[in-house]
């Protein structure tokens, strides 16, 4: 197989249909074949099973009608049939700078019908259809650009507002509207009337889709967690956000019976935190097969991730062996850590494992209405290591960190019995890191760092892949699709022509026909010939067309 557009591959198909009106709340489940559903820890279509590897391209609402289907017809025919995008697009006032589906202001929420609204979402889902894809819908953001008056954007002349995947609006947005710039980010979990508000709306989006099978399942939100540009108060606990998930999560359930509900969150554990769904032990069953275990139902322990760090170790010493390297590579992939001693030992727990971002994924993941775990891999902004112990310029460290991290998420998978997949994945490599941007920021950070190789990038998305595959994760959605040869004229509205040329403040500078990149945008044709040698994009897709049996 051949990419000449972007990232990954993907298996199954689907025949879906999609309605621009809003039905009544009194829904009864419709023939459950045309869904996405599961059982004993796996996805099922039309009573196959379903793995799949996908995409995100948040931005797919903000451009125009041919673009949309171009996008999505260049996904498919590289084998894509999942892609994620927002649901979402907050503004404080009516705006004509491209789409918006809700204001946000003075203590009231009011939607955006119109054609430069919830119609620009229809036609996603309606062109996804034609494409026989399915389109996982994410109802709110964590991270928010600035909460004072400041531009959101990275160059306020050359991108527009919905260049950056935190310009959406999102969960601070909320808190700006309901109680001022002064409140805490975690105040959108439990402030009645922020509340009120956010499930006003997912009703609106959930009841326009809730007979569409071209819906895999509705996120709740993006990578949720205690803080954001907003702070945190001393109050929020991985606990404040799991009762958060529950009660959205009913609350979906009960307009849409027909649709899996997912978390979005990043998967991080708390392995000592007490659990509002604790596991239970299943009743006794007969004696498992000569040679298999019966399943244990316990969740992540502290003296179970200090194995999992030696083990960790003893595989990364394992693999700089294989490829020869007694010396860490030299290569800086996150700047903004201090490089920590590869042997360091310590009896304490990095923060994706202590609940301080305020997340316990196996809580969530036990909540009755989550049908499915979600983690996500971002090594340049997240530390994923046990005890934080991985250098920041040791790329073999790196490439093991998030093979580990891959593991656990599947080992939550069969402790809980549900299917878990990363809902994003990615690494700022060298052709990007000009316009690598934070999730929580506005501005580029490759100054003064430097990056790892596309090659390299291409190696680790391999292993990465091979490792969920293999360890049995359900799905692998990488972070993000990049598209070129945008047709929309400049002028046009909406437009993705709209989308200026990166890297200029010249207000005269053409237009680019190039979707967003925060710094994680891959361009298949671009890869192919930049990269060169053996890793070549096409020989990626090679190898992960046969690694997927495609």
């Amino acid at each position: 197989m051949r990419l000449s557009l972007s990232v990954p591959l993907i298996f199954g198909a689907l025949l879906a249909s999609a309605t621009s009106q809003t039905p009544s709340r009194t829904v009864k489940r419709d023939d459950s074949s045309k869904f996405v559903t599961t059982s004993n820890g796996q996805f099922h279509y039309n009573g196959q099973d379903f793995r799949f590897v996908g995409t995100n391209a948040y931005w797919l609402p903000t451009l125009n009608d041919e673009d949309i289907a171009n996008t999505l017809g260049n996904m498919s025919a590289a084998g894509i049939k999942v892609v994620r995008v927002w649901a979402f697009n907050d503004v404080e006032a009516p705006t004509d700078e491209g789409i918006y589906f809700q204001t946000l202001s003075n203590g009231i929420g009011t939607i955006n019908d119109g054609p430069n609204g919830l119609q620009r979402l229809d036609k996603v889902i309606e062109l996804a259809e034609k494409a026989n894809m399915w389109v996982i819908p994410s109802l709110t953001n964590n991270w928010f650009p600035t909460v004072d008056n400041t531009p959101s954007r990275r160059w306020a002349t050359d991108t527009p507002r919905n260049y950056l995947s935190n310009d959406y609006g999102g969960m601070d947005a909320y808190v700006k509207a309901f109680i001022g710039a002064n409140g805490n980010h975690d105040e959108f979990y439990t402030n009645e009337k922020i509340l009120n508000a956010f499930t006003n709306y997912t009703t609106q989006i959930v009841s326009r889709y809730v007979n569409s099978p071209a819906v895999f399942a509705w996120e709740l939100a993006n990578d949720p967690r205690c803080y954001s540009t907003l702070t945190a108060s001393s109050s929020c606990t991985p606990q404040t956000i799991t009762q958060w998930h529950s009660t959205v999560a009913q609350h979906i359930k009960s307009v849409d019976p027909n649709h899996l509900v997912s978390s979005g969150n990043q998967g991080f554990f708390c392995v000592d935190c007490p659990k509002l769904f604790p596991p239970t032990t299943p009743p006794p069953q007969t004696s498992p097969a000569p040679g298999e275990k019966r399943r244990s139902v316990q969740p992540l322990s502290k003296s179970r991730l200090f194995l999992e760090r030696q083990e960790a170790r003893k595989r990364t010493r394992e693999a700089r062996k294989r490829s020869g390297s007694a010396e860490p590579i030299a290569m800086k992939i996150r700047g903004r850590w201090g490089a920590v001693a590869a042997k360091r030992q310590s009896s304490s727990t990095a923060s994706a494992f202590d609940g301080s971002q305020g997340v316990d994924s196996q809580d969530i993941l036990n909540i009755p209405e989550i049908a499915f775990g979600t983690a996500q891999l971002f090594p340049d902004q997240d530390q994923y290591a046990v005890d934080g112990s991985i250098t920041a310029d040791d790329y073999d460290a790196l490439v093991q960190e998030g093979i580990s991290w891959i593991q656990l998420q599947a080992q939550s998978a069969k402790t809980y019995n549900k299917p878990v997949f990363l809902t994003a994945f990615g690494l700022v490599s060298q052709s990007n890191a000009p316009y690598f941007v934070p999730f929580n920021n506005t501005v580029p950070v490759s100054s003064g760092r430097t990056f790892i190789t596309d090659q390299q990038r291409d190696e680790a998305y391999v292993q990465w892949l091979n490792a969920g595959y293999t360890s049995g994760l359900s799905g692998m959605v990488q972070y993000q699709w990049g598209q070129s040869n945008l047709n929309a004229k400049a002028g046009a509205s909406p437009s993705s022509a709209k989308f200026r040329r990166q890297g200029t403040s010249n207000p005269n500078y053409n237009y680019s026909p190039q979707s967003p990149n925060d710094g994680y945008s891959d361009q298949g044709a671009q890869w192919a010939s930049d990269v060169g040698g053996s890793m070549g994009w096409p020989s990626l897709m090679d190898q992960l067309a046969s690694l997927l049996h495609f």
